[in-house]
């Protein structure tokens, strides 16, 4: 089967790129890590922020287009009377420069790069299209170089690999990063579409729990909130059964759309 993928037509048709070497994609971006990154970017000594969005299992929160993929890398955990699918993205804490780069903008592990990193400027997700004027990049990153999309077809096929290795590792390590979570009290999340919460659990904590956790535990799922602010959608999912909090947390910041 050809690995490459035809991307979202909502994308150029034909798109080229060429790194200029800038540094810009390196500088306050939380980068999506796997599980086995997360847990090397904390012995590293980086600091791992998680951000999690949920929906319902009656669907509330989840677009129509976006079920099958959301569902593969959500979780299902009980909350209140009913059930939510928690997607978990655990990601490289990065407000400012990447801690792995060195004086010239140069990354200091890059034979051993996270895989955001190596797929950069594609997108993992699906339902989102590579747009330049999006990026970071200098306009003659897009003036030269390699083509990347032709006719919305991606052309590279490695490139098209290792997307579906991040998107398949998103999916196999969601009910680890589940249970990692519980264990470190991560059991708030936003509604998708609406929101994240985010966490920046002690790095040391988050290490052990990674190591700790089997992904094949029998260890049951602990019950799960949604932090919502508007009124309106707090009576909506109250009357699908749903545990809400409204109020501000100090463990956790709830970043609203």
């Amino acid at each position: 089967m050809d690995p490459r993928q035809t991307v979202s037509t909502a994308a150029p048709a034909n798109i080229q790129f060429n790194c200029t070497g800038c540094g810009k994609c390196c500088n306050g971006h939380h980068v999506p890590l796997t599980l086995n990154e997360a847990r090397q970017w904390a012995e590293d000594g980086g600091q791992v922020i998680v951000l999690v969005e949920a929906f319902l299992s009656n669907g509330l929160g989840l677009p129509a287009d976006q079920r099958e993929h959301a569902l593969r890398r959500s979780c299902a955990v009980p909350c209140g009377s009913t059930e939510a699918h928690v997607a978990i993205t655990f990601a490289a804490f990065n407000p400012g420069a990447c801690h792995n780069l060195d004086a010239d903008n140069l990354c200091r592990i890059y034979e051993r790069r996270p895989l955001v990193c190596r797929i950069y400027p594609m997108e993992i997700n699906p339902h989102i299209p590579l747009r330049p004027e999006a990026k970071d990049c200098p306009s003659e990153a897009w003036d030269s170089g390699p083509q990347l999309i032709h006719g919305q077809r991606l052309v590279d096929v490695r490139l098209a690999e290792l997307i579906e290795q991040s998107r398949q590792a998103d999916r196999a390590d969601i009910r680890a990063k589940a249970l990692i979570c519980q264990r470190l009290g991560i059991t708030t999340s936003a509604l998708k579409g609406n929101g994240f919460t985010a966490y920046l659990p002690l790095t040391s904590a988050l290490h052990t729990a990674i190591i700790e956790v089997d992904a094949h535990s029998s260890e049951a799922p602990a019950p799960w909130a949604l932090h919502v602010v508007d009124n309106a959608l707090i009576e909506q999912l109250q009357g699908a059964g749903a545990l809400v909090h409204s109020a501000p947390a100090e463990h956790y910041s709830f970043i609203g759309f």
